[in-house]
């Protein structure tokens, strides 16, 4: 569905149906509210994925499990698709102005109650207290987003824009945050965007109501939400098992691992001038087909190879910006109103994102133990190839095993370490024999992940299925 010209907005009735609003006076002031309205939802869609480069300092600071950092993500994507699908039946009765402020409240206290968290349950809690309040201001964005514009269809592309380019900037940012503070300034950070929001909104006084009700026409927005949902499902590949590929087995630094991920936004933003052009089932169909291709090759990585990860994230990144624009103006059923549909496909949205990550997360934990077992067999064997004298081999093997043993699951081994003290620094051999044997427990864990992608690239296949249902269900 194309996003409704002026001239449709006015046909509308969009000052008459939709809203009630006593707006301050100059256009420019209303765009600058705009944008600090916009950049709150960027931040609530970022927030679905920006801790990730921080799991790791989390894992080790709260002192958990790997199931149990797993919650600081999930608990927030579910929280958000509970309370969408709970805000359906009556959302569209409410001012929109204030459930925005109210989302808005929220979502602010529990950041500065993220940041705060010394424990893990406080943060899982903050965290669902943070998913509420994001179900909250991205219902209530799109009514006040489409009065600050004077536009249905302006309001409605503001909101994709912003929602899109969150979502693909969220792990970068995080990382960013991380390295140069640490994991704290990610909710730190996310507290003032909100209060500038809640100023704007507060600011511009836009109270509109959302009037419409329940029609038939609304359903013709399923085909589109749920080929949304399954792209949301396969950008877990792309936004979390990458990430933790790159950081947690590779061993880059968060600032590394950020800075890999940045091709995820710069390729959404790079596409968006061609998916303005296209079609929008060639885009769908492009843009899907590309997230199979970048996920497929993400999952058939030949090495430890980071300039290969980064064509196969440019490659999803691209397939993000074509497709995830078009299906969200489809999914936002105008003439059912921007409330009920917008809090519809707010839900399909993360619930594609929470099934994605029941599924993924159980099935990389069961192939990583296996994974490492055989890693250290690897490391052995190419240990014991090198053309090292035996007495420096044994004492770097039996360092190298103690070193496995004493690091707690789910943190990453030194491997360099038990070579070093032995004299890597300064004999080429050893040095080149440690290099080798690094190279093979890192390449046997990567192949572990496979698993994991090919389920992710799954779901993508399927949105790309989905996409030659004719235009008129699909883009309706």
């Amino acid at each position: 569905m194309a996003i409704p010209r002026e001239s449709e907005d006015s046909r509308a009735g969009l000052s008459r149906k939709h809203s009630r609003a006593a707006v301050e006076p100059g256009a420019q002031s209303n765009r600058i509210v705009a944008l600090l309205v916009a950049a709150a939802v960027a931040i609530a869609f970022a927030d679905s994925s920006i801790v990730v480069l921080a799991l790791p300092q989390l894992y080790t600071e709260l002192h958990t499990s790997i199931a149990g950092v797993a919650w600081v993500v999930t608990a927030y994507n579910a929280a958000v698709a509970a309370a969408a699908f709970a805000l359906i039946l009556f959302v569209h009765r409410m001012h929109a102005g204030a459930v925005l402020a109210g989302g808005l409240v929220i979502f602010l206290c529990a950041s500065i109650a993220c940041a705060l968290a010394n424990s893990l349950t406080f943060l899982v809690t903050a965290r669902t207290a943070q998913g509420v309040g994001a179900a909250l201001l991205l219902a209530g964005t799109l009514p006040v987003l489409a009065v600050l514009t004077g536009s249905l269809g302006r309001g409605a592309a503001l909101w994709t824009l912003a929602g899109t380019f969150g979502a693909a900037l969220g792990p970068a940012l995080g990382g960013v945050l991380t390295q140069g503070f640490d994991w704290r300034a990610i909710f730190a950070f996310q507290a003032p965007v909100a209060a500038l929001g809640l100023f704007g909104a507060l600011r511009a006084r836009v109270d509109p109501v959302a009037e419409e009700g329940y029609t038939p026409q609304s359903v013709r927005s399923l085909p589109a939400n749920i080929c949304l949902g399954f792209v949301f499902g396969s950008l877990v590949g792309v936004l979390f098992l990458s990430v933790l590929l790159v950081i947690s087995v590779w061993g880059h630094s968060a600032i590394a691992g950020a800075a890999i991920v940045s091709v995820l936004p710069a390729a959404t933003l790079a596409v968006r001038p061609i998916e303005r052009r296209l079609p929008g089932t060639t885009a769908v169909q492009g843009g899907t087909a590309l997230l199979v291709g970048g996920l497929l090759g993400l999952a058939l990585l030949p090495s430890t190879n980071v300039a290969f990860v980064v064509w196969a994230l440019a490659i999803c990144g691209a397939g993000v910006g074509l497709v995830v624009p078009v299906l969200s103006n489809a999914a936002l059923d105008l003439s059912a109103g921007l409330t009920r549909s917008g809090t519809l496909t707010i839900g399909i949205r993360h619930l594609g994102l929470v099934l994605a990550l029941a599924l993924i997360a159980p099935l990389l934990a069961s192939t990583l133990p296996a994974a490492g077992d055989r890693a250290m067999l690897g490391a052995t064997a190419a240990l014991l190839d090198a053309p090292v004298s035996l007495s420096e081999k044994i004492p770097v093997a039996l360092d190298l095993q103690r070193t496995f043993d004493e690091t707690r699951d789910g943190q990453r081994p030194d491997l360099r370490k038990p070579f070093d003290a032995h004299g890597a620094a300064t004999d080429d051999q050893l040095a080149a024999a440690r290099d080798h044997v690094i190279g093979a427990i890192e390449s046997t864990i990567t192949r572990a992940f496979r698993p994991a992608f090919l389920l992710s690239a799954g779901f993508a296949a399927i949105a790309l299925a989905l996409s030659f249902l004719p235009r008129g269900r699909l883009l309706a």
